[in-house]
C-alpha cells in the first residue's frame, strides 16, 4: 500500500502537521495540528478526503494549538495520550513562555498509552510509547509500511530537548534505542520539526545517537 502523506509547518515554533491516508483514499488522519487551523483545514479540504481521526503525539502547545478548531470543524475524534490529556484541557496552564496563543483547550476523546493497534482510514497504526522529551510522548507506526510520526523524539542530526519540566534525558535514549531495534533503517521518519529522514540516517550520523550505535 502506497502512502499519501502532506506536511504542514505551522505556527512560529516551525511545528510539522501531517496528513496521512492511503493513497486515493477518502479518509485522512490529521497528526500534531499545533497552529494555523484554518490552512491545515483548507488543506484537509483540497484533497477532498474527510477527517477520521486527529492523532496527537504529545501534548506542547506547539503540536496541539490547532486541535480544538480542527476538531470542531470535522467532527473527528482526538486520540490523546493518557499520562497528558489534562495538558490538552488546559493549554495555556503549560505554556512556558509567554506571547504564544491563546490556544482553545480540548477534552480528549481517545486516549492511548503504548502499546495499541488504531485501525483509522484504512490504516493499522501500531502505538509507541517513546517518552523522555515528554513523559506521555507516542510515536505512531505505520503498521507494514516504512513509516513512523515520531512527533519531538527524533529529528535530522538531533533529538528532543530534555530540559523541559517533565523530560528525561536517559529515558529519551531508551525510547530511541526501541524505534532503531524495532524498525528497518529504511524507515522514514517523519517528525515534529525540520524535515524527513530515516532512521538508518540517523543511526549512521546523528551524534546523539552515538551512545546506541551497534
Amino acid at each position: 500500500m502506497a502512502l499519501d502523506v502532506e506536511m504542514l509547518t505551522v505556527g512560529p515554533v516551525a511545528e510539522n502537521c501531517f496528513l496521512l491516508r492511503p493513497e486515493g483514499g477518502d479518509r485522512l488522519l490529521v497528526i500534531d495540528p499545533g497552529e494555523e487551523a484554518e490552512r491545515i483545514l483548507a488543506a484537509v479540504e483540497a484533497t477532498g478526503a474527510g477527517v477520521e481521526a486527529i492523532l496527537i503525539t504529545h501534548c506542547h502547545f506547539d503540536h496541539i494549538g490547532a486541535v480544538a478548531p480542527v476538531a470542531a470543524a470535522t467532527g473527528a475524534p482526538v486520540y490523546c495520550p493518557e499520562f497528558e490529556v489534562p495538558i490538552l484541557a488546559d493549554i495555556m496552564a503549560w505554556v512556558p513562555w509567554e506571547g504564544f496563543g491563546p490556544y482553545e483547550s480540548y477534552a480528549a476523546d481517545e486516549v492511548v498509552n503504548g502499546g495499541e493497534t488504531l485501525e483509522l482510514a484504512g490504516l493499522e497504526l501500531d502505538v509507541v510509547h517513546t517518552p523522555g522529551h515528554s513523559p506521555g510522548h507516542v510515536t505512531y507506526a505505520v503498521r507494514g509500511e516504512p513509516a513512523i510520526f515520531s512527533g519531538d523524539v527524533l529529528f535530522q542530526g538531533s533529538v528532543g530537548r530534555t530540559d523541559l519540566p517533565g523530560s528525561h534525558g536517559p529515558t529519551l535514549l531508551d525510547s530511541l534505542g526501541k524505534l532503531l531495534d524495532a524498525y528497518p533503517g529504511e524507515t522514514v521518519v517523519h517528525p515534529g520539526h525540520m524535515g524527513l529522514t530515516t532512521l538508518g540516517a540517523e543511526r549512521a550520523t546523528n551524534p546523539f545517537l552515538a551512545s546506541l550505535a551497534r
